[in-house]
């Protein structure tokens, strides 16, 4: 058996279900296990600042657990290729293992990275723990890419129970002693400067724990089944189909970050919802083993259109007149949540308290950008990229060209949410505004997300002035619906 070999942790900062640490502990004596921070190597797409900031608490919570099984965690900066062949040389460790990325930059690297290393007559690996089925594996009939999600997850989940006996493994019990390490690229965690100098950050505090143990009991609370679940028939998954719409109720899974720094995998989630119900195609869980497919057609449109991430899918959008005037000041009003539609600014406040925002309240807030204020889609992905925890590449290029109507999957027509009618449906007593935008809180519920309609007596009597208070509407909505969709006419037969 090889004497040494270096476990490489990227975004799949876990123990279970881990394919490329099973491997390592399985061939070889010793493994170190290695974390490299270089953002400069995802440039233009380094993590943003609250994305760091989970990464920070993630990696603490590794190396906690790494060390109650005996190992460590060791920490490194610089270019990735010398870090790895700089320690492989210093530990004589003859294989090198890691789990794959699918983001343009990094699958370049890696493949660099690979190479290099196989030169130097290093074994390298690399191994799927993200995904349930690899990019590369679903094309069409004509061998193209999947450009529709119906058909992408009617090919992907038509053998849902084979992706089930595809268990996940379990995580090793105990790890094997690592070598010593004594380099100058070694930093201890706090030298990567990963948390804000400016306190910022006691809202994402309140709101979350990185780390595996956190993201497995979530999971299991989240499901159901477990022996600290709620009792059957209350776990938020059982109500999922309706609950995940309700931005006033906690009915979504919140599994976005974990499930993007790697510290559950979707395996897993499968075979807990297995568990739970004895079997993933049960009804309950449906729609949301739906909603892991999405993130699956996510994964596969970035790994074949990998332009789109800056650059519109649907070449005609190339063309689209997006506002000029006063584009600054209206995009900042935006993203301070001041954009005097109620709905829209719950959700962009809620975003930067505490890094995350309801799923239905991101496509009100995008289509509000971007066909309302008819402001570039490329500029909403940009501040979701710095603002939540759970930026991910793959589901914010989607998320953000699905909703500006460019990218795949979109509607046969042009999609314009109007955020009254959603708050109407989805808020209809207004909880979720009253508590991000409590300056609106004793507004009578009939027009808690269209003040500006409500009588100025009425008004008056919830301690509201408009224009003082609270924002008076940025644009008119029905005017600027019309102007997107014209806006879209001048383009349409490009």
């Amino acid at each position: 058996m090889p004497d040494t070999a270096i476990l490489w942790f990227r975004r799949d900062l876990r123990l279970d279900d881990n394919p490329a640490l099973s491997r390592a502990m399985a061939e070889c004596e010793r493994v170190l296990l290695l974390y490299i921070h270089a953002p400069a190597e995802e440039s233009p797409w380094a993590p943003g600042a609250a994305a760091r900031w989970w990464l920070h608490g993630s990696l603490r919570a590794l190396d906690h657990d790494l060390r109650e099984r005996g190992s460590r965690l060791l920490i490194a900066t610089g270019e990735s290729l010398a870090v790895l062949a700089r320690i492989s040389a210093q530990t004589g460790a003859a294989r090198v293992y890691w789990n794959r990325l699918y983001d343009p930059a990094t699958r370049a690297r890696d493949a660099h990275i690979k190479l290099a290393l196989r030169a130097q007559g290093l074994r390298c690996e690399s191994h799927n723990a993200a995904l349930l089925r690899e990019p590369w594996d679903l094309l069409t009939g004509t061998g193209s890419p999947y450009k529709v999600y119906s058909a992408f997850w009617r090919k992907a989940s038509s053998d849902l129970s084979g992706l089930a006996a595809n268990a996940p493994l379990p995580a090793p019990a105990g790890l094997k002693r690592p070598p010593a390490v004594d380099t100058p690229v070694q930093v201890e965690l706090d030298a990567l400067g990963l948390l804000p100098r400016i306190p910022w950050d006691q809202g994402l505090a309140a709101r979350w724990q990185p780390g595996e143990s956190a993201a497995l009991a979530r999971a299991r609370c989240f499901i159901g089944g477990a022996p600290d679940a709620p009792p059957p028939g209350t776990a938020a998954l059982d109500g999922y189909a309706q609950g995940r719409d309700l931005p006033g109720q906690p009915g979504t899974s919140s599994l976005s970050p974990h499930l993007h720094f790697g510290e559950i995998g979707p395996r897993r989630l499968l075979a807990l919802i297995e568990q739970r119900y004895g079997s993933i195609t049960a009804p309950a869980a449906e729609a949301f083993v739906r909603e892991l497919g999405w993130r699956e057609f996510a994964h596969h449109l970035l790994y074949h259109f990998p332009h789109t991430t800056t650059t519109p899918l649907d070449p005609r959008f190339a063309r689209f007149p997006w506002r000029t005037a006063d584009a600054a000041a209206l995009l900042a009003a935006w993203q301070r949540g001041h954009t005097g539609v109620p709905l829209v600014d719950a959700g962009m406040r809620e975003l930067w308290h505490t890094g995350w925002m309801h799923n239905r309240v991101r496509m009100v807030v995008a289509s509000y950008l971007t066909k309302n204020l008819r402001l570039p889609w490329q500029a909403g992905a940009d501040w979701f990229w710095d603002t939540l925890v759970d930026a991910d590449l793959a589901a914010n290029t989607l998320g953000w060209q699905w909703i500006a109507g460019c990218g795949a999957d979109a509607a046969p027509y042009f999609r314009v949410f109007n955020p009254v009618r959603q708050g109407e449906r989805f808020d209809p007593r207004g909880d979720y505004v009253r508590r991000w935008c409590p300056e609106l809180a004793r507004v009578p519920d009939r027009f808690i997300h269209q003040p500006w309609a409500a009588p100025t007596a009425i008004l008056g009597s919830a301690g509201v002035v408009l224009g003082r208070d609270y924002p008076h509407p940025l644009v008119d909505l029905a005017r600027s619906r019309l102007e997107a969709l014209a806006a879209f006419d001048s383009i349409k037969t490009a």
